[in-house]
């Protein structure tokens, strides 16, 4: 069903639930959380993380409760299969193209995985320094997830995606997708014809396949800092439009986008780079537009998740997250001129959506 079989002289377009889509998204999520979580499996078996435990790693919260990462986990799919029978946007499709491409980037991921847990041992998080043009910021030079390349080759680009299916054993695209769920209703009684919106930081452009295929009408931009993403992202969303630039310093007129979407980018970034593409994204903003973001949960929002998200930085080198880890989101945007409007959250993830006064 497209928008126009529900689109009335009155107003703008409305959608009916998809209960085909809510099938078909069902047998999509168990197949692809089956594969990337006996990936996930397999290349911890391969890499072995937890015969060498990070130095001075020292857990202070209590482990989960008995079956609670389970529920936890099976959240993100019951939400996300909510939201598809509620049509607010078709079931995705997360899973690589054909079987023989699944193949070939898990075995790249696991053969992989060996020489980042290798970086972990050796706690190298800045290999990609010395061959890192130095124009771009420091903090970007750095092997984030001690995956090899950094943010700057191809390689890395390809397999970004299968990374994170695996680490979430397969949930990667569903949580995030908390923030679409967001958005989606607040623009639920819109014409989405000429709305603009954003994915800022868009990576190997995931997210911004998600937009495109809840939002076919508006215009899309993707925004990053590599180009070996952008250019993995072009495949992954080619109707959008793409532009290489700092998060921190967009080169966007005031007051152009209705939207602006980020997913896993504040907790890769400084305090001070925080509150900076905080002003940023109120800037480009419209007044009435909204920001919808996704990211690490924090503790205060699962206590009872606490220590798998102490183990994250130790195990994953991210410099930041411990300061991200006890931010107050609101009153971060909320400094910037935005408002806090909607809330979510599902497994390892939060959503959180701002509107500009």
């Amino acid at each position: 069903m497209s928008e126009t079989d529900t689109k009335t002289e009155a107003g703008p377009p409305r959608r009916r639930a998809f209960a085909s889509d809510r099938r078909a998204y069902a047998a999509s999520a168990a197949a692809k959380a089956l594969w990337w979580g006996v990936a996930g499996v397999a290349a911890r078996a391969l890499a072995r993380p937890t015969d060498a435990q990070p130095l001075h790693f020292e857990p202070v919260s209590e482990a989960p409760p008995a079956g609670f990462v389970r529920r936890a986990w099976l959240s993100a799919f019951e939400k996300e299969a909510a939201d598809v029978a509620a049509g607010l946007y078709p079931a995705m499709d997360d899973r690589p193209a054909d079987p023989v491409s699944a193949i070939r980037r898990t075995a790249d991921f696991m053969a992989d995985a060996i020489e980042v847990e290798a970086r972990r041992r050796r706690g190298d998080g800045v290999e990609v320094r010395a061959e890192a043009p130095p124009s771009y910021p420091a903090y970007y030079r750095q092997n984030f997830h001690f995956q090899s390349g950094g943010w700057f080759t191809a390689e890395s680009a390809g397999r970004y995606e299968v990374q994170v299916e695996a680490l979430f054993a397969g949930t990667a695209g569903a949580m995030r997708r908390r923030a679409l769920s967001l958005l989606a209703k607040a623009w639920r009684d819109r014409d989405h014809r000429g709305l603009a919106a954003l994915d800022l930081a868009c990576g190997a452009g995931g997210f911004l396949a998600d937009l495109a295929a809840a939002f076919p009408r508006a215009r899309l931009l993707g925004v990053d800092l590599s180009p070996a993403y952008l250019a993995e992202a072009r495949t992954a969303a080619p109707a959008a439009a793409f532009v290489q630039a700092k998060a921190e310093q967009l080169p966007l007129a005031d007051a152009s986008l209705e939207a602006v979407t980020s997913v896993y980018l504040f907790h890769e970034l400084p305090p001070k780079v925080r509150a900076a593409v905080a002003a940023e994204i109120a800037r480009v903003l419209k007044p009435g537009g909204h920001f919808a973001l996704a990211d690490s949960i924090q503790p205060v929002d699962e206590p009872r998740l606490a220590r798998l998200l102490e183990a994250f930085p130790a195990y994953f080198h991210e410099p930041y997250y411990a300061g991200y880890a006890t931010t107050d989101l609101a009153a971060l945007f909320g400094a910037a001129g935005l408002r806090l409007v909607g809330e979510d959250k599902a497994f390892l993830t939060k959503a959180m959506l701002f509107e500009k006064a």
